[in-house]
């Protein structure tokens, strides 16, 4: 199961902080194999990417039977079949969360260029067209926990000039080293850094945007996502220092 499915069986769609806990922290042992060992950036990190594995395997013995008893709806399309998907019944326990999906997973110590990640993910350096390299996995890694906590639709529409506006309003404006260098860096910012698009920066910062937590709790797994939504690549903490951290391990 996809945890994209598994969020449409809680009410609000929102993970409970133990199951985001024990999601981010496997996520970032498979970041950490891959970007130690492997020299291999996921880019592409999102709930529809991230399976659940099955405890109770008897869950799998029904699906079978159901569908002989029951067949689910298809149709024929040329050369091939089309089915109507059949939900699984999850009891208990959720299982290990397995990432997946390396279709557009990149290879090797270097840097890159091409657009990567879905608008909602898209690192800054991503968005300005600068070279990339491993680290949008852990901007990447950020923007997945805070949505997964909100049980925000990664559908959301957004733009460019709605995401940049977004991160100016959760970190503040990005220091010039960031904006140099991007070959669309004037179409959102002046000679002086300052934002010049017509879109208005939301007036939310991120500590005013958790809303799930309090006191200490939050405190702590703001610090968290601050590890990893940097405006620098280099200053966002690798997988491997992350799981160190002490919400992640409270």
């Amino acid at each position: 199961m996809r945890i994209s499915d598994f969020q449409e069986l809680i009410t609000g769609e929102k993970l409970p902080q133990e199951i985001l806990k024990l999601t981010l922290k496997h996520l970032l042992l498979a970041l950490d194999f891959l970007h130690s060992e492997c020299d291999i950036a996921h880019t592409d990190i999102q709930a529809k990417n991230i399976l659940m594995r099955i405890e109770d395997e008897t869950v799998l013995s029904e699906f079978e039977e159901a569908e002989i008893q029951d067949p689910s709806p298809r149709k024929i399309d040329g050369k091939r079949t089309i089915y109507t998907s059949r939900q699984l019944r999850i009891r208990g326990s959720v299982g290990r969360p397995v990432l997946c999906d390396f279709g557009e997973a990149r290879v090797g110590d270097k840097k890159f260029t091409e657009d990567i990640q879905p608008f909602l993910y898209r690192a800054p350096e991503v968005l300005l067209r600068k070279p990339w390299g491993k680290k949008v996995d852990i901007w990447n890694l950020g923007v997945l926990g805070k949505l997964l906590f909100d049980g925000r639709d990664i559908n959301d529409e957004t733009t460019n000039e709605v995401h940049f506006a977004e991160m100016i309003a959760l970190l503040g404006s990005p220091p010039q080293g960031v904006l140099d260098g991007s070959p669309i860096i004037r179409e959102f910012f002046d000679n002086n850094g300052n934002w010049i698009d017509e879109t208005k920066v939301p007036s939310k910062s991120l500590e005013e945007m958790e809303e799930n937590l309090t006191g200490r709790d939050q405190v702590a797994f703001l610090e968290f996502m601050r590890k990893m939504l940097r405006w620098v690549p280099e200053d966002r903490m690798s997988a491997f220092d992350l799981l160190d951290d002490p919400w992640l391990n409270s």
